[in-house]
Order: C-alpha cells, then structure tokens, then sequence
C-alpha cells in the first residue's frame, strides 16, 4: 500500500490511500477517519508525513477537522444559487436538511459610522444587534452578523425567539417590511478568532465571507450581514447570461 522505495513521497501515496477510502465509499461522508497516531501506525510512517498528508486533504476540501473530536469525511457541499434573495432557514428547508440557531450575542446598540454610512442613517442611530451560529442538522453551518435599524422593528425583542425564527419571516409578518433585493460580495479568508471554535474547524481553515446589504420594497437599506461560512460546507453558484447588446 506504501511503498517507502518508490518516487512519489509517502505523504503523496497516504493522500491518494486517503482518497482512495472516500471516493470507494470505505469512508462516508460525516464518517470520522482514524487518527494520525492510528494511521501512522497502521501505514508504518512517521506521524508528521500522515500529518501533511491529512492537511492537503483538509485544504482540498474532502476533510474536515472538528476541534476535540477528530478528522472526518467531509460533508456534500451545500450548493447555494446566487439567483433569488433567501433566507437561511429557508435555504435549508429546501433542502431537507433542519436549520437552527445559537445565539451569540443579540441586543439594541448604536450603529459605528462606518455601519450608518452603509444603512445610510446617523452615526449612533439604534440597530437590532444579532449574532447568531447556523446550524444544518446541528452541524455549525455560518457565523452570521447582521444589523436591522431599529426603527424598523419596535418591540422586536420582546416577541421573537431567533433560536427557531427566521428575522425575514418576521420583518413580513410583524412589520410588514418585504425584502426584494441585496448586494451582496464573497471573498475568501482564512478563519481567525473564535471561528475555529464555533464552526468546528482547525485555525487558518478557509472562511467564505459574505457581505450583503438588504433593501425593502421602497429601495431603502434595512438589514446589514456579515456572514462567516465554513468554506469545507459551501459552494456558491450563480447563473450567467449573456449580454445581446454588448
């Protein structure tokens, strides 16, 4: 299986063992693999080679380390359509799978004068703070941050569980506020503070940040995202068309 004679490095021929077990199904998705110190026992080879073997396989997306648990089969990607303006918890009960979410932090506050500039209010205008970690069949899915002005939603607190409801569903409901169009950007980074931790995954993983500002039926900016996805559990896909007139 490995051949310590051959050209091609031991940690290359333990990446394509590796992969061999996933792709045959010897390994399934969600399936913890065994340990370093298992594998390096098994295979005969130095710890750190299995080590860098298991890390290319992490940053090429069929791996996943949950921190204090261990290394496993990464899950099938969501595919999110960068198409129709949806929820979270919309996009995941459309696709089967049960959304919920952990509140991190929620409250009233002023809004930063780089926040008011993008909601296009004062500096020090209230907004509805609420920080929450998504999660798909309990797996942790986004750290998600978003600002609503508060003079869109009085009362929101007092009325509202953001563990189980979704803030879009409510924002029709309660307030009548529809929201129609966003802007939205995604840049690649690595995750950094306490991301690793809540999502499951090992410092310096790669994080699919997403911005998005939400505007209502009258072109007025409503809700601000920030939005930490666990790139290992997202691909983002968006449907081209081309342009007759140019």
């Amino acid at each position: 299986m490995i051949d310590a004679s051959a050209s091609t490095p031991l940690y290359e021929q333990i990446k394509a063992h590796l992969l061999r077990q996933i792709q045959s199904g010897a390994y399934l998705p969600g399936q913890r693999i065994p340990s370093e110190r298992a594998l390096s026992d098994t295979l005969g080879v130095n710890r750190l080679t299995v080590k860098k073997a298991i890390s290319d396989l992490v940053q090429a997306g069929y791996l996943s380390v949950h921190i204090g648990k261990g290394t496993y089969v990464s899950e099938r990607k969501f595919d999110l359509q960068l198409e129709t303006l949806t929820s979270f918890t919309e996009e995941m009960t459309r696709r089967g799978t049960r959304p919920s979410s952990r509140i991190l932090h929620i409250g009233m506050q002023p809004t930063s004068e780089a926040d008011a500039r993008v909601l296009r209010i004062a500096p020090g205008d209230t907004v509805l703070s609420l920080v929450r970690l998504r999660l798909a069949d309990d797996v942790p899915m986004a750290i998600e941050r978003a600002q609503v002005i508060a003079a869109c939603c009085p009362g929101i607190l007092d009325k509202h569980d953001f563990t189980r409801e979704s803030l879009y569903d409510v924002l029709l409901r309660d307030y009548g506020i529809q929201l129609i169009r966003a802007e939205q950007s995604i840049e690649a980074r690595r995750a950094h503070g306490d991301e690793p931790r809540l999502l499951e995954i090992a410092p310096g993983d790669p994080i699919l940040e997403m911005t998005r500002l939400t505007y209502n039926t009258s072109g007025q900016p409503v809700e601000y995202v920030k939005s930490a996805y666990c790139g290992a559990r997202y691909k983002f896909q968006a449907v081209l068309k081309h342009n007759r007139d140019r």
